[in-house]
């Protein structure tokens, strides 16, 4: 397990979550709750004061100034920019390129992005579009290098993965329950590292930071 023992300054900080805040909004699925939960997030991690249409985004080359030369704290940063990529269980082609952007501006491998593109529909690998998972092992085993060991990244990925899944859900209509639509998130092949980084970041805030995590729970 790789730890991250860095005293991030307040612009690696800043430009961290801005990553991930970039990955998040970049394909667009995020409802108005998600993207309040988001906004409200960055103002109180980077800028309390700040006005939160600044905090939506940053440039690859942006991000790879702020985050700087050290390989090692450009691909933490990169794993954890992967895990909120997947947390919906989708790797987008949107996703992908911003992706592709940090690892070239920060000269990061490819390879992990690589395996990723294998989840994408135009390059599922079966006659009836289901997914060939065996390429993605490189990846679990990547993700899994991971803990956390800054407040505000640990935050923040609490929030973005659920503590269930959010495709269960109860279908209406007129006040009536239609259908029951059970989990979905366990299809997701990296589900296991999702929860696992998730747990992380909880375990982290609550042991270390001394933190009440019951609101993320």
């Amino acid at each position: 397990m790789t730890n991250i023992t860095y005293a991030y300054s307040t612009e690696q900080t800043s430009a961290w979550l801005r990553g991930l805040s970039t990955i998040a909004w970049a394909d667009g699925h995020f409802d108005e709750e998600e993207q309040a939960v988001i906004l409200s997030l960055a103002q109180t991690e980077i800028a309390p004061r700040a006005n939160p249409e600044t905090l939506e985004s940053i440039d690859a080359q942006s991000l790879a100034e702020a985050i700087g030369p050290d390989s090692t704290m450009a691909e933490n940063f990169m794993r954890t920019a992967v895990m909120v990529a997947i947390a919906d269980g989708i790797y987008s082609p949107a996703e992908d390129k911003i992706l592709q952007q940090f690892c070239d501006a920060m000269n990061q491998s490819h390879d992990v992005l690589d395996h990723l593109r294998t989840t994408l529909p135009a390059e599922t690998s079966a006659s009836d579009g289901s997914l060939n998972l065996k390429p993605l092992r490189p990846v679990r085993d990547w993700l899994d290098q991971l803990d956390i060991e800054s407040p505000g990244v640990a935050r923040f990925l609490c929030k973005m993965i659920p503590p269930q899944c959010p495709f269960e859900r109860d279908i209406t209509l007129f006040g009536r329950k239609l259908v029951h639509v059970p989990p979905m998130c366990k299809l997701n092949p990296l589900y296991e590292q999702l929860v696992g980084l998730r747990f992380r970041a909880l375990s982290y805030l609550a042991d270390d930071c001394g933190e009440d995590v019951s609101q993320y729970c």
